[in-house]
Order: C-alpha cells, then sequence, then structure tokens
C-alpha cells in the first residue's frame, strides 16, 4: 500500500510541477521534492522523465474518465450520452487548464518520445469514443460515417470551445452559458449522425 502511495504523491507532483512549469521547465528532482520523496525513489517508480510524463498523462486525462463512463452510456439515450460525454470532458478540460496552455505552448520544443506519447493518448481517447459510435452504428442508430473522424469532430467542437473560452480569454466567449454550449453542439453532431 505504501508503494501505491508514493507513487501517487509522485504523480501528482508531476502534475503540478508540469502545468506550472511545463514539461520542459520541471526537472524530476522538483518533482520529487515536491512529493517529500528522494529522487531515487521517483526513479525506482518511474525509470525516465518520459514514463511519469506518460503515466501521469493517462491517469489525469479525460480518457480513464471516458472509459469508465461507457457501460452506463450503454443504457442511455443517444442525445443524454453525448451530453454527458461533453460535460465531463469540458470538466476534465477546465480542471487541467494550466497544464493544457504550457503543453500547447511548448509541444513544439518537446523530445520526440514526449510528443509520441502526447499523440498515442490523444489518438486512444478518439479510438475509445469512436468504438462507442461504431457499437451504435452496429445497432442501427446511428448512419453510416466513420466512427473515428466522427469522434474526432464531436470533441474537437467542446476543446475549440474551451480554447476559445479558456486559452485565448475572449471576453466575448467568456460568458456564454457551458450548458447552453453542450445542448447545441450536441443538437448538431446528434442531427447530423442519427438514422
Amino acid at each position: 500500500m505504501k508503494t501505491r502511495d508514493t507513487k501517487n504523491k509522485i504523480l501528482e507532483a508531476g502534475l503540478k510541477l508540469f502545468s506550472e512549469k511545463g514539461y520542459l521547465g520541471a526537472t524530476t528532482k522538483e518533482i520529487a521534492k515536491r512529493a517529500g520523496v528522494a529522487e531515487l525513489t521517483l526513479f525506482r517508480h518511474f525509470s525516465s522523465k518520459e514514463k511519469l510524463f506518460e503515466e501521469m498523462v493517462n491517469n489525469y486525462s479525460f480518457l480513464p474518465a471516458l472509459k469508465g463512463m461507457l457501460p452506463e452510456l450503454k443504457d442511455m439515450d443517444y442525445e443524454d450520452a453525448l451530453s454527458e460525454i461533453a460535460r465531463r470532458f469540458l470538466e476534465r478540460l477546465s480542471e487541467r487548464r494550466g497544464l493544457i496552455r504550457i503543453m500547447h505552448s511548448e509541444i513544439h520544443h518537446y523530445p520526440s518520445k514526449v510528443k509520441e506519447i502526447y499523440h498515442n493518448f490523444i489518438d486512444e481517447i478518439f479510438k475509445t469514443l469512436a468504438a462507442y459510435f461504431k457499437e451504435l452504428q452496429g445497432r442501427w442508430i446511428l448512419r453510416d460515417f466513420n466512427p473515428e473522424l466522427g469522434a474526432r469532430v464531436f470533441l474537437g467542437m467542446f476543446f475549440s470551445y474551451f480554447n476559445a473560452q479558456e486559452l485565448m480569454v475572449r471576453k466575448k466567449y467568456r460568458f456564454i452559458d457551458t450548458e447552453k454550449v453542450v445542448k447545441e453542439f450536441v443538437g448538431i453532431f446528434v442531427n447530423g449522425t442519427l438514422r
């Protein structure tokens, strides 16, 4: 149990420091210090800074939340299910706004291994949502379309909204009611994908 606690402390410290300083600015020494462990302990749990980053992304991103939602989505109305996905996606983006802002500003400078981790995790989110769409197509609920492109379009709409609201800080978008945005965007998507 203690090993799991130590690992979680390191992951949480990594999340905080990567969010504050970015991948390039955060050092393993600082992460270990923030976690209250020796740097050697950090390396016992994570063989490299890249591995720590990868596990941090896999634990604190939208992916675990989406995978956890899939069983409950199967029994929901399509529009209600998409609304729930959208709400939780926007919620997770908002919780991680610092990390997202820094990653967007420095991604072009990342080592290729870190870029690969980032892109693989994004692809996994799309594939997970695409599997949900494909399952609904198999039940003749949705029309025939490329499920992975559909997943990219769906999450892309909400990421663009988040980007305009949180990252670009444009006053014009600041006061739009998120629930109205979810309802409107989901409605557009549902009307374009239902059989």
